[in-house]
């Protein structure tokens, strides 16, 4: 199987500091390696809220002209739109996703869908952290602690919201096991990333501390 790599980074900044292009580097060269030949890779700077991508364009004729399938490390690094997904669908574009490589369209369609959802729920637990904490009479935007104030009601919420989705005995899982629990129900962070044992720590911590309304 023919494979070539699409990378996506949101700025400029973390294109030269190689924040998570490494990472998706590594993961799609270890697939392509183990599962058939990388014939080419292209890098993006670019929001996934824009659609106008030059080297997603290069990438996706490559993949075209050489009969291969467009690689993809996550599927949040190719789109953070379900209409851009079905768009790239509908033109014959063959995505194969490292993380889930067994995903038929409909799959991803569906994976895309809820991404999608919960990036609009976790805009709107933003807006409601900002108002509480404005309420309280937090300065928004001053100093260091009230940015840390805004992120703990984020925390809070968001740790609300999936309790109930936790495992019956998730106070004695060990935080490793969390992790790969809540990555396996598709679960992510408050900031749209895997759960890893320190993460999935963070959260029980907020859990433990005390009840968090609903």
């Amino acid at each position: 199987m023919k494979y070539v790599a699409y990378y996506r980074v949101s700025t400029k900044k973390q294109a030269r500091s190689g924040l998570g292009l490494e990472a998706q580097q590594q993961m799609v060269r270890q697939f392509a390696g183990a599962h058939g030949e990388l014939v080419g890779e292209f890098v993006e700077v670019e929001s996934g809220r824009n659609d106008r991508r030059t080297e997603l364009a290069k990438a996706i004729n490559t993949a075209k002209k050489g009969g291969a399938s467009l690689l993809i490390a996550r599927l949040d690094r190719f789109s953070r739109r379900v209409s851009f997904i079905s768009t790239m669908m509908e033109k014959g574009v063959r995505l194969v996703i490292v993380e889930m490589p067994n995903a038929t369209d409909f799959q991803l369609h569906i994976f895309a869908a809820l991404a999608q959802e919960e990036r609009r729920l976790i805009s709107m637990r933003t807006k409601a952290a900002l108002a509480q904490a404005k309420l309280r009479g937090v300065v928004l935007g001053k100093n260091g602690a009230s940015l840390a104030a805004v992120n703990r009601e984020r925390a809070k919420a968001y740790a609300s919201q999936i309790r109930d989705l936790l495992p019956p005995n998730w106070r004695s899982e060990s935080y490793s096991q969390l992790a790969r629990y809540l990555n396996d129900a598709g679960l992510r962070t408050i900031n749209g990333n895997s759960f890893h044992p320190q993460s999935a720590k963070n959260l029980v911590m907020i859990l433990c501390r005390g009840p968090v309304n609903s």
